[in-house]
C-alpha cells in the first residue's frame, strides 16, 4: 500500500520535475495517471489492485459517513464530496473547457440541493448534506468525474501545459454554482485561474485529494474506536 507521508511527495515532486518540459511529457502524464488512481476506487483506473479510497471506502457504513467526531473535523461525506466537485470543476471547465460531468441529473440521483464544493458550509450544512446524498449515488459521481478525468489527461498535448483557464470558464465555476458569493468559496475563481494546465494538474487534481482522503481515514478510524470498537479491534 501507498506509504502516504514518504511515496505521494516523492511521486508529486517528481511529477511536478517531469511536467515542466515537453521532452518529459508523456512521462509526466503517466505518472498523472498513476497518482491519481490512488485516491479514486479501483474501477477508475481498472488496476485491480486496491487503491487508498477503496480501503476508506470498505466496511463503512451510511451512518458512518454522517459522523463528524470532533470541531476539527468534517465528515467523510463531506470529504469525498469536495474532492469531486473540485475534480468535475476544474478537470472540465478549466482544463477541458467543456462541460462538468455535475448536472440537475446527477444532483436528482444524489438527493442534494447544492451544487458547490462545500468550502463555505457551515457545520449545519455539512450534516445537512452528508445526511441527505446518497451514498452509493456519491461513490458512483466519484467514478464518473475520475473516468472523465483520466480521458482529460489523456487527451493532452504538451502545448496545453502552459496554457491558464479561460475568462468564460472561470466564470462558469460561479454561473454554475460550483464557487457561491462567499469569501470561503469564491476566492477560489482567481486561485485556479492563477494555474497553469500543469498547476491544475498538481493540485486539484492529484495533490488536492489527498489533504482530504487521509483525514477521511483519521475519521473512519475514530468513529471505529468510538461507536464500533469490537469491529475495530477485529479488523486489526
Amino acid at each position: 500500500m501507498f506509504d502516504i507521508e514518504k511515496d505521494w511527495n516523492l511521486q508529486i515532486d517528481k511529477l511536478r520535475k517531469l511536467i515542466r518540459s515537453p521532452k518529459t511529457f508523456d512521462s509526466a502524464i503517466e505518472l498523472a495517471l498513476d497518482i491519481h488512481a490512488i485516491p479514486h476506487t479501483s474501477k477508475v483506473s481498472s488496476g485491480g489492485v486496491p487503491t487508498l479510497c477503496d480501503d476508506l471506502l470498505d466496511g463503512l457504513t451510511n451512518e458512518d459517513y454522517c459522523i463528524m467526531p470532533g470541531e476539527k473535523f468534517e465528515t467523510i461525506a463531506w470529504h469525498l464530496w469536495h474532492i469531486t466537485r473540485i475534480e468535475d470543476l476544474t478537470g472540465n471547465l478549466l482544463i477541458a473547457e467543456q462541460a462538468q460531468i455535475f448536472s440537475d441529473e446527477w444532483m436528482t440521483r444524489l438527493n442534494v440541493t447544492v451544487r458547490d464544493t462545500g468550502n463555505a458550509m457551515t457545520d449545519e450544512q455539512i450534516i445537512d448534506l452528508s445526511e441527505r446524498v446518497d451514498k452509493q449515488e456519491l461513490i458512483n459521481y466519484r467514478n464518473a468525474v475520475g473516468r472523465q478525468t483520466r480521458k482529460i489527461l489523456k487527451s493532452l498535448t504538451p502545448n496545453d501545459l502552459k496554457r491558464k483557464p479561460g475568462a468564460e470558464y472561470l466564470a462558469r465555476l460561479v454561473s454554475e454554482g460550483g464557487l457561491v458569493e462567499s469569501k470561503n468559496s469564491i476566492w477560489l475563481k482567481d486561485f485556479w485561474g492563477g494555474y497553469t494546465v500543469a498547476g491544475l494538474i498538481l493540485l486539484p487534481l492529484t495533490r488536492h485529494q489527498m489533504m482530504h482522503l487521509p483525514d477521511s481515514i483519521a475519521i473512519k478510524r475514530l468513529i471505529k474506536e468510538i461507536l464500533h470498537p469490537s469491529v475495530y479491534e477485529t479488523a486489526l
